[in-house]
């Protein structure tokens, strides 16, 4: 079987460059373009050379129209405004496209959910497998442990992590809010200081930490009266977002169109799975 040919958005990003050096140790997938904004440093470029690897014969390019014509899926982790121009060109070409991008606004969501109705599109805050199976766990954890545990989020990125808090972050929170029957707008609090920062029943706390080059730490605290319960996933290396978003690539290609999440292509439909009926 020939290997699916990919384009990488933000190719000579963190998550490209680390996407292009794992697809080139597989068979499945073949690297069919790599894109960058007009003014880039990057652009021209060997993609291969500029992930830090060998010469690959793929020259980092602005023009995503024409690669399209190259292309049987996209990998797109770049800038919420970029995700939601890429998502209505591959909907326009048929393309299917996966999408690691954070921070998406209601408009961009838009944009997203407009494309999936054309093509198949996975929107995942977190590629990590281990991180979809801490969404389940945490869900099976604030379902058996009832309303008498507080819940709070903890989440730490490297200092040049834009967003805040970070997409996982905010899934989680969504996550913990649909198994315990809440409305996270109502029961979220981002920050706590001063003299009323005493916590009311029902809140789900979202804390962020941005420091040095922290890739990703993600934990879940229940906490009750004499003890406490804590879920943990800690990232050393973007591979495994990269490795997880090549997964999604070969996955997506087969799929009808609409909008997917991981815990679709991990089989794990009921604990913030997407799919077809994903709003």
């Amino acid at each position: 079987m020939a290997p699916i040919p990919v384009i990488v958005m933000g190719a000579a990003g963190r998550m490209g460059s680390r996407i292009i050096s794992l697809l080139r140790e597989q068979k499945e997938v073949s690297l069919a373009a790599a894109i960058e904004y007009q003014s880039h440093a990057a652009i021209g470029r060997d993609a291969g050379e500029a992930a830090g690897g060998e010469t690959l014969g793929v020259t980092i390019t602005p023009d995503l129209p024409r690669a399209l014509k190259h292309g049987r899926v996209i990998i797109d982790f770049t800038a919420p405004e970029v995700t939601a121009e890429t998502a209505a060109l591959a909907a326009k070409a048929g393309i299917p496209l996966v999408i690691g991008t954070t921070g998406l606004s209601d408009g961009h969501l838009k944009t997203v959910r407009a494309a999936a109705d054309k093509v198949a599109v996975l929107h995942s805050p977190n590629m990590s497998i281990g991180v979809n199976l801490l969404f389940r766990l945490s869900a099976e954890a604030a379902t058996a442990l009832g309303p008498s545990y507080d819940i709070e989020i903890v989440e730490a990125h490297h200092r040049m992590k834009k967003d805040a808090p970070s997409g996982t972050a905010l899934h989680l929170a969504r996550v913990l809010a649909d198994a315990t029957g809440r409305k996270l707008e109502q029961a979220a609090v981002y920050t706590r200081h001063g003299s009323e920062a005493a916590r009311q029943a029902g809140q789900i706390g979202i804390q962020s930490i941005r420091g040095g080059d922290i890739v990703g730490d993600h934990t879940v605290i229940f906490a009750g009266s004499g003890e406490r319960l804590e879920l943990t996933h800690r990232a050393s290396s973007r591979d495994n977002f990269a490795r997880g978003a090549l997964l999604a690539a070969t996955w997506i290609v087969d799929q009808p169109p609409g909008l997917y999440t991981m815990q679709d292509l991990l089989g794990n439909k009921g604990q913030g799975a997407g799919g077809r009926g994903q709003g």
